[in-house]
């Protein structure tokens, strides 16, 4: 397979796993309606924010939505699409080193994204999918570098969405219609695209001229350019006219005694005077409640840049149009992907939050669909400012209502979300697990360390039995979590400790600060002792 190599690629490819974990900060002040909900907004740069929630949702999003910077080389508004920001070149220094200052703007793009990537697919499920917008600048470089993570037989499709309507005449070349989608799923045998709900110009294509009690229907082609042995007889039409058989190089698609069978249930349609090359009448009751998605996307469908303009300002107001989003995505762009990609009750993930869309379109569609359990997202978006002022205000607004432009009162579509910052890292400059850590995070980040997988929310308890894991009992010992503090505050594994622990019939993994046990005990208990913090994952 053909890879992809550029200046930087050696320090990053593996530099997701270098990341130290931080714990997450909650910002009560800049919560909406319940916090509980399941929605998150994390403020972070995203390649730590990512690395944070991983012990908290890895292996349980069904769809990635990004929209990254196109590096277009255009700098002059707030989020800057040049991954050229003070932010991410003070980054580049570090993981780069000294060449990282005079990198060529697609080794930057590079070196930034794939980091983020790598960890990206550790969010999906075994059917989840991540859809990327992207245009000509990076899309070669986005496809040879997800080829090298994802695996290029997971890739699904490249849809080219139509984000303008007109021409721009002042185009130096071409004047530029499209953008893309890049679709790789995290296994390409498993996920499965839902189908696109039929637009009411489809619905029109079925009449009901005759009054058929099945109702309204279409008609399709009988003939196939496919060779069928019983495909070649010959018609008579009720007008008496008989037609020797299909069109050269045709077959009819149905046996002779299936056509008769079809005729008699009056699903063979003969044109106005009865003697038309028959077709078959398929009814809008028989088809699928939708079709397949296609990998063209016209504005009319799902929307240009001018309406996502529109969609931001209708809720949000900016001092000046320099700070108006250049590239915001129109909502029904994002609805679509929603749709085709992730079911009611399952998890939705946007970590270049920008203005908010992935959050909207989300309670947008769940308003839509209220007996539904809803979709829930988490978006991490890099810049303060923006997270606070355009990201959770916009989401915020939408979910609790607000005034238009025009003075209009819109209804909010409710839901909320909790707002966090990025705290500390788990372990301080020496390694040490910081006194701050409360039991249930290092808990979350043990039992990740131990099965790669999250810990799920009802298993979180205070107990030092924190979960098992294909036949394996989990413990942590950790701030005297013990009801009965024994010596060295219950963090030793010693008889005594042992002997509070909730019981476990099998296999057992017991992190703790120290062990007084002798190796036939522990063999006898089949127990494997993980001292920490020297055996906790700190990247």
């Amino acid at each position: 397979m053909p890879t992809l190599n550029w200046i930087g690629k050696e320090a990053v490819v593996n530099h997701h796993l270098q990341v130290p974990f931080h714990l997450l900060k909650d910002v009560p002040d800049l919560a909406c309606g319940d916090p509980g909900s399941g929605n998150l907004i994390v403020q972070g740069d995203n390649l730590v924010a990512l690395k944070a929630l991983l012990p908290y949702y890895a292996g349980q999003v069904k769809c990635i939505s990004i929209d990254p910077p196109y590096n277009t080389g255009n700098e002059n508004w707030a989020y800057n699409d040049n991954v050229n920001s003070p932010l991410i070149r003070e980054w580049l220094g570090k993981t780069v080193g000294k060449e990282g200052e005079t990198l060529d703007r697609h080794d930057r793009w590079l070196c930034m994204m794939y980091p983020r990537l790598a960890l990206l697919r550790q969010f999906l499920r075994e059917d989840g999918a991540i859809f990327i917008t992207i245009d000509d600048n990076e899309v070669q470089a986005l496809r040879y570098a997800m080829d090298e993570i994802f695996g290029s037989s997971n890739f699904i499709a490249t849809i080219i969405w139509q984000k303008v309507f007109a021409p721009k005449n002042t185009a130096r070349h071409f004047s530029e219609d499209h953008d893309y989608v890049v679709v790789y799923a995290r296994n390409a045998n498993v996920w499965r695209p839902n189908l696109v709900r039929r637009s009411d110009q489809a619905k029109g294509r079925y009449k009901n001229p005759d009054k058929d009690p099945r109702g309204p229907w279409t008609s399709g082609d009988l003939q196939a350019r496919n060779y069928y042995s019983e495909g070649t007889y010959p018609i008579t039409c009720p007008s008496g006219r008989v037609i020797s058989g299909p069109g050269p190089g045709m077959y009819w698609r149905v046996a002779k005694e299936k056509f008769i069978e079809l005729d008699k249930d009056s699903r063979i349609h003969w044109g106005a005077k009865g003697d038309n090359m028959p077709r078959l009448k398929r009814f809008l009751t028989d088809v699928k409640d939708g079709v397949t998605p296609q990998t063209l996307w016209p504005h009319s469908e799902v929307g240009h840049t001018q309406e996502a303009k529109k969609d931001l300002l209708a809720v949000l107001e900016f001092e000046t149009s320099a700070d108006v989003f250049i590239t915001p995505k129109p909502i029904r762009l994002i609805e679509r992907v929603l749709q085709v990609a992730s079911n009611p009750g399952e998890l939705v993930l946007d970590s270049f939050g920008g203005s908010g869309t992935t959050g909207h379109a989300t309670l947008k569609i769940n308003a839509a669909t209220p007996e539904s359990a809803p979709r829930h997202f988490i978006i991490v978006e890099l810049e303060p400012k923006i997270a606070r002022e355009v990201t959770a205000e916009r989401v915020k607004r939408v979910a609790e209502g607000y005034t238009n432009p025009n003075g209009e009162k819109v209804e909010g579509l409710g839901g909320g979300f909790r707002y966090c910052e990025l705290g500390e890292p788990l372990f301080d400059e020496a390694g040490k697990i910081r006194e701050s850590v409360r039991f249930s995070e290092l808990a979350r980040h043990v039992y990740f360390t131990e099965t790669g997988e999250p810990l799920p929310r009802e298993r979180l308890t205070k107990s030092p039995f924190i979960g098992e894991c294909r036949g394996v009992g989990v413990y942590l010992l950790y701030n005297g979590i013990l009801a009965d503090k024994t010596a060295n505050g219950g963090n030793v594994l010693t008889r005594a400790v042992l002997a509070q622990l909730p019981p476990f019939n099998g296999p057992k993994v017991i992190y703790c600060a120290g062990c007084l046990l002798g190796r036939e005990r522990l063999q006898a208990e089949r127990i494997t002792v993980r001292q920490t913090p020297y055996e906790i994952k700190v990247a």
